[in-house]
């Protein structure tokens, strides 16, 4: 069965966002970005794959799923579909209809949808984001790998939305990079 791995970027007070979206305050440079690019080259959007010449092969995941909101964080520079290398699903009640061909737009309850995508042949399922959309598939949700950055923010976009109930989870590594920045992987205890 495939699995499910949350993979996003936080601060260190649990914000993966600024109330608007924007996470523009994460940074963009540094000796964790290398890694990325050796060690996640898929969860780069296009235009950073095309920017640092990346042209790997998607190693450990071929879908994505995003909430509207962090879809959205890419409309007005025209990404309209950031992971044409991975098959994009969008999660929104509200959306009309998708903005690009490769890009699904779900309606329905994600819980059972990625239920079902988890059962599909394939390689493991990535969890952009968002917070809500995090809380709703934590049932399903088998790995968190955290980006912690060095910033407090104070306000934003929680990494997971309120009304979870405690849930256990285990370390299985760590890696701090000289930028500050820490890559925390942990599983989810069921």
């Amino acid at each position: 069965m495939r699995e499910l791995k949350y993979f996003v970027a936080s601060s260190i007070d649990g914000f993966i966002a600024e109330k608007d979206g924007s996470f523009g305050f994460f940074p963009m440079s540094g000796d964790h970005i290398d890694d990325i690019v050796q060690s996640f080259p898929e969860t780069l959007p296009a235009h950073a794959r095309t920017a640092l010449g990346v042209h790997a092969e998607n190693r450990w995941i071929d879908t994505v799923l995003m909430g509207r909101k962090t879809y959205e964080v890419g409309l007005p520079f025209g990404a309209t579909s950031p992971y044409p290398h991975l098959r994009q699903y969008v999660f929104s009640r509200t959306m009309e209809k998708s903005l690009a061909p490769d890009v699904e737009l779900v309606r329905t309850d994600p819980l059972p949808f990625v239920r079902a995508l988890k059962q599909q042949p394939g390689k493991a399922i990535w969890l952009c984001g968002g917070g809500a959309l995090a809380s709703a598939l934590l049932p399903e949700l088998d790995e968190l790998i955290l980006k912690l950055n060095p910033i407090l923010l104070g306000a934003g976009i929680p990494l997971f939305a309120e009304g979870l109930s405690p849930t256990r989870v285990t370390r299985t590594s760590v890696k701090t990079y000289d930028s500050g920045v820490t890559f925390l992987h942990y599983r989810i205890n069921r």
